[in-house]
């Protein structure tokens, strides 16, 4: 029997048994421990989230998973590697937001993004806020606009480094709105955050959860979120859609991804696992304690969207001329 996604969460949440985790398993698979690699150093939110799905997933498959981390070279690194694995079910990568960046930012790649990957399942999104000085004139995303506008210079953004989601979903605010800006690069958040607090540039766009201790000392303020509806992360916060800039949804996000030809039986049970674990209660709490909304979702959604935010990113890559050494 299919189960659709609704299915997949709701049975998911009642505790039932799902079918990925019965006993007939794809061709004897998976007979050893399972490589799932992350492109992240250890600690972050990739790393962190890569390790509790791969305890849910070890639990149902009668398997171990270690987790590998092969940070660098903007995700590059560990793309590469998991490209050119077997495409036997026992490698897979934690995809990151950067790998449909990469095409349009980076020449000769020694992988492709549509034809080197199986798609399983998106895992999770890291939604991106709008966050200004508390002490800034401007309380609302329209009134942030009319005050760019008004200056010659336009605004400055902070951003934690070239090509990132943060520094492509600010060009598109920019972009959008119709006002002038430079979006500063930064090496990481907490620089940026350094500087959006003395004051000396204008906003970032950021995870909530980086942001959440200075918005509760009353330093800094919120005026929206880059997501396609509000986030259950910080709800109060009106997406950029709803105040008028009905194109801007731009944020970080997580998918599994296997080499290409792995079978499709492998595929099917493991993404029949992560919509389980997006079900799971304490899955989700500890995905959203480091500022992650987990998703899941079909093989087939994974992969449009990946060919959805390659084209796009592409598009603002080129207006806006960015480049990276």
């Amino acid at each position: 029997m299919t189960m659709n996604r609704r299915q997949l969460l709701a049975a998911a949440a009642a505790g039932l048994t799902l079918p990925w985790s019965a006993s007939g398993h794809a061709q004897g698979w998976p007979a050893r421990p399972i490589r799932m690699v992350s492109p992240y150093g250890a600690g972050g939110s990739n790393d962190i989230l890569t390790r509790v799905l791969g305890d849910f997933l070890s639990r149902g498959l009668g398997q171990s998973i270690v987790v590998e981390n092969k940070s660098g070279a903007g995700t590059r690194i560990a793309n590469e590697y998991v490209a050119k694995a077997p495409p036997d079910g026992y490698t897979l990568l934690h995809a990151a937001a950067p790998i449909a960046i990469g095409e349009a930012l980076y020449k000769d790649l020694p992988y492709d993004v549509h034809k080197s990957f199986t798609s399983i399942a998106s895992t999770a999104i890291a939604p991106l806020f709008l966050v200004v000085n508390a002490e800034a004139p401007y309380k609302s995303l329209a009134e942030f606009i009319k005050y760019a506008k008004a200056d010659p210079k336009g605004v400055t953004f902070g951003s934690p480094g070239a090509g990132s989601a943060p520094h492509l979903t600010a060009e598109l605010l920019l972009r959008s709105a119709g006002v002038k800006g430079i979006v500063v690069q930064y090496r990481g958040d907490a620089p940026a955050y350094t500087e959006l607090l003395a004051g000396r540039i204008d906003a970032t766009l950021t995870a909530i959860s980086t942001a959440v201790p200075h918005i509760q000392a009353g330093k800094l303020r919120v005026l929206g979120v880059a997501t396609e509806e509000r986030t259950p992360l910080y709800p109060q916060a009106p997406t950029l859609r709803e105040q008028g800039l009905p194109s801007v949804v731009g944020y970080g996000w997580y998918g599994m991804l296997a080499p290409a030809g792995t079978p499709a039986s492998i595929v099917e049970r493991l993404n029949a696992g992560i919509n389980a674990a997006v079900g799971d209660v304490e899955v989700r709490r500890k995905a959203e304690a480091v500022g992650l909304q987990l998703r899941g979702g079909t093989a087939a959604e994974f992969s449009a969207f990946i060919a959805s935010e390659t084209r796009k990113w592409a598009q603002i890559i080129k207006s806006a001329n960015i480049t990276v050494e």
